[in-house]
């Protein structure tokens, strides 16, 4: 069961990463953005936000990276050509291989939240692609992060079908 999601005064209290207007580019036949690019903009703002953490778009050049595990994504209003959106990033649990989010895309023009993105992906060992326990410098990050978070003043709106195992 999902809960209700945040209004847009809670989620501008998060950092904005993934900051862009709509470009023409990403409009569909509908005249809004088109579905594939929401979601591709989300993972780029929880990618940012992870480089805070200890994981730079550059990890697998270091032997790790984040895989995708699973996602819910749900569309709450349209963004059109050139409205301003940011993703909001939430850490809601880790465990040893594993990390729990949401990531809301934020249409700033309107102040109204548009789509959120709920993910579970992994830490991998790149040298076997299999999950490995993280290291403990972004596991640390990890933590700290999801407690901090954990004192938002509102409940994440989580899906009911994700977590972690």
């Amino acid at each position: 069961m999902s809960t209700p999601h945040p209004s847009f005064d809670q989620l501008a209290a998060l950092p904005a990463y993934a900051r862009q207007p709509v470009p023409v580019a990403f409009e569909d036949v509908n005249g809004h953005l088109n579905v594939r690019h929401y979601t591709g903009i989300a993972s780029e703002g929880l990618d940012e936000s992870l480089v805070e953490l200890g994981i730079p778009q550059s990890w697998p050049a270091r032997g790790h990276a984040c895989f995708s595990a699973e996602h819910h994504l749900t569309y709450l209003a349209e963004l059109r050509t050139g409205d301003v959106m940011s993703a909001r990033v939430r850490v809601l649990g880790r465990s040893e291989r594993a990390a729990h989010a949401l990531v809301h895309l934020v249409d700033e023009t309107h102040e109204r939240l548009s789509y959120v993105m709920e993910e579970v992906f992994l830490h991998i060992d790149m040298a076997t692609r299999r999950t490995a326990p993280w290291p403990e410098d972004v596991a640390s990050a990890l933590d700290r992060r999801v407690a901090e978070h954990a004192e938002l003043p509102w409940v994440p709106d989580v899906s009911g079908c994700l977590g972690l195992r």
